[in-house]
């Protein structure tokens, strides 16, 4: 099989997880029982751990035991929604039995010692699309939205308890319109987009150039599942150049950066283009004031803008 996705990893049980996640990339449909069968658990007996997924924070499954990755940003979501948690107990022979098995569905691991390449974070990983692949886009799963409602209908019975208690008092209410804007924005998802956020403003354009980095194509196909699980989530790209060279051309390529990656969320993870906008900022805005032809002021930022 032609390999698809390459895992960069600075640790090997980061980079088992980082072999899952692709999995998922390639495989957004699938299920729990799917990946199970995919990556069975006799592929990791040394450690002693009996599974190597488990749903998360179920209870009397070690779900929510340090020895499985527990943060919301490396839980793997399955095709129906479940969150599932990855076993972080590899060692060396485990983990080459995985790297090994790994290929068979086009995941490739780089080795170790070009883990560097574009991963800021100790530890992190981040993967690589390769022979012009394009990761398929994942239909959203159906979800109740009982939950919602009985928030909706709990924020407006307060806010008419306080209302009533202030005209008791001979008080002007202070019920504020922002009290159901201060619930959204107090949601799992913006703490989600802010990550991303660090990531992908890191992303640095070649000079002269607008074609998106890697490392940026691997951050908004995590941005567009985001937008996918909150659809009132709108966005600005903006994009940036250096200093250098005319105003007039650095006008013209901070729009095509932007641009470039408003059509990689709207043709390849299959955004709503009219969740989306371009602006060019030429060299208006430098990350790097200090050194205005510095590589981090090449770049593409996102604002969101509900």
């Amino acid at each position: 099989m032609v390999n698809k996705v390459r895992v960069y990893g600075k640790a090997q049980n980061r980079t088992a997880l980082g072999i899952m996640h692709a999995y998922m990339v390639m495989y957004p449909q699938a299920t729990m029982e799917d990946i199970k069968k995919a990556f069975p658990d006799e592929l990791n007996p040394d450690s002693g751990v009996k599974k190597n997924f488990v749903k998360a924070g179920e209870k009397g499954t070690n779900g929510d035991w340090d020895g499985f990755f527990q943060k919301e940003d490396e839980l793997l979501t399955m095709g129906d929604g479940t969150q599932v948690a990855v076993v972080k107990m590899w060692t060396k022979p485990s983990f080459d039995r995985l790297v090994t098995h790994a290929s068979q569905y086009g995941i490739e691991v780089a080795q170790f010692e070009a883990a560097d390449k574009g991963i800021g974070i100790k530890g992190s990983y981040k993967l690589e699309y390769l022979n012009g692949y394009v990761p398929p886009v994942a239909a959203a799963p159906r979800k109740s939205k009982a939950w919602l409602w009985i928030l909706i209908i709990a924020i407006i019975a307060i806010a008419i308890l306080a209302a009533l208690l202030a005209r008791s008092c001979n008080k002007e209410p202070q019920v504020k319109e922002t009290i159901v804007e201060k619930v959204v924005h107090d949601t799992v998802y913006l703490q989600q987009i802010e990550e991303i956020e660090d990531n992908f403003n890191a992303a640095e354009f070649q000079k002269g150039k607008a074609d998106l980095p890697e490392a940026a194509k691997f951050v908004l196909h995590d941005l567009a599942k985001v937008m996918e699980k909150n659809p009132q989530v709108k966005l600005c790209l903006e994009g940036h150049t250096s200093a250098e060279g005319d105003a007039d051309f650095n006008q013209k390529l901070s729009e095509a950066r932007a641009q470039a990656a408003v059509d990689f969320l709207i043709n390849v993870e299959g955004v709503d283009e009219s969740r989306l906008e371009a602006v060019g900022l030429g060299s208006t805005q430098l990350k790097n004031t200090d050194d205005p032809m510095a590589p981090e002021n090449r770049r593409t930022e996102f604002v969101v803008v509900e």
